[in-house]
Protein backbone atom coordinates (compact mmCIF):
# COMPACT_ATOMS: atom_id res chain seq x y z
CA UNK A 1 0.00 0.00 0.00
CA UNK A 2 1.30 3.61 -0.93
CA UNK A 3 0.89 6.05 1.61
CA UNK A 4 0.88 10.06 0.91
CA UNK A 5 1.03 13.44 2.84
CA UNK A 6 -1.30 15.86 2.46
CA UNK A 7 -1.03 18.73 4.08
CA UNK A 8 -3.49 22.36 4.15
CA UNK A 9 -2.24 25.61 3.72
CA UNK A 10 -4.32 28.54 4.85
CA UNK A 11 -2.85 31.71 3.22
CA UNK A 12 -3.53 35.33 3.63
CA UNK A 13 -2.69 37.77 0.54
CA UNK A 14 -2.53 41.00 -0.88
CA UNK A 15 -5.77 42.65 -1.04
CA UNK A 16 -6.91 42.01 -4.83
CA UNK A 17 -4.35 39.67 -5.39
CA UNK A 18 -6.33 36.32 -4.91
CA UNK A 19 -7.16 35.51 -8.13
CA UNK A 20 -3.69 35.80 -9.19
CA UNK A 21 -2.53 33.61 -6.45
CA UNK A 22 -5.17 30.85 -6.91
CA UNK A 23 -4.17 30.89 -10.93
CA UNK A 24 -0.38 30.23 -9.87
CA UNK A 25 -1.10 27.59 -7.51
CA UNK A 26 -3.09 25.41 -9.88
CA UNK A 27 0.00 25.29 -12.04
CA UNK A 28 1.67 23.61 -9.24
CA UNK A 29 2.36 19.91 -9.28
CA UNK A 30 1.79 19.31 -5.43
CA UNK A 31 -1.57 21.10 -5.32
CA UNK A 32 -4.44 18.63 -5.56
CA UNK A 33 -7.02 21.42 -4.76
CA UNK A 34 -7.26 25.43 -3.98
CA UNK A 35 -10.27 27.57 -2.95
CA UNK A 36 -10.65 31.31 -2.38
CA UNK A 37 -12.06 31.82 1.15
CA UNK A 38 -14.05 34.77 2.79
CA UNK A 39 -12.73 34.98 6.21
CA UNK A 40 -9.90 34.75 8.17
CA UNK A 41 -8.18 33.34 5.61
CA UNK A 42 -7.76 34.23 1.86
CA UNK A 43 -7.59 30.71 0.46
CA UNK A 44 -7.06 27.23 1.30
CA UNK A 45 -4.57 24.79 -0.79
CA UNK A 46 -4.36 20.85 -0.40
CA UNK A 47 -1.07 19.29 -0.94
CA UNK A 48 -0.32 15.93 -1.81
CA UNK A 49 3.00 14.59 -1.71
CA UNK A 50 4.79 11.37 -1.35
CA UNK A 51 6.21 12.82 2.59
CA UNK A 52 5.22 15.83 5.00
CA UNK A 53 9.37 17.22 3.95
CA UNK A 54 7.84 17.50 0.55
CA UNK A 55 5.48 19.31 1.17
CA UNK A 56 7.39 21.82 3.77
CA UNK A 57 9.13 22.22 1.01
CA UNK A 58 6.74 23.46 -1.18
CA UNK A 59 5.56 25.69 1.42
CA UNK A 60 8.76 27.17 1.68
CA UNK A 61 9.98 27.16 -2.19
CA UNK A 62 7.01 27.68 -4.37
CA UNK A 63 3.89 28.77 -2.86
CA UNK A 64 5.68 31.38 0.41
CA UNK A 65 7.61 32.82 -3.44
CA UNK A 66 4.16 33.13 -4.85
CA UNK A 67 3.71 36.98 -5.67
CA UNK A 68 0.78 38.69 -3.09
CA UNK A 69 1.45 35.96 -0.52
CA UNK A 70 1.69 37.39 3.01
CA UNK A 71 1.13 34.96 5.73
CA UNK A 72 0.85 30.94 5.42
CA UNK A 73 -0.02 28.42 7.53
CA UNK A 74 0.63 24.65 7.02
CA UNK A 75 -1.48 21.82 8.90
CA UNK A 76 -0.37 18.47 8.18
CA UNK A 77 -2.68 15.73 7.97
CA UNK A 78 -2.71 12.84 10.24
CA UNK A 79 -3.44 9.10 9.20
CA UNK A 80 -5.79 6.60 11.37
Amino acid sequence: MVTMAVGYVLLNVSPGSEHDVYLHLQKLDSVSDATVLFGDYDLIVKLVASDLSSIAKAVVESIRQIPGVLDTKTLAGAEF
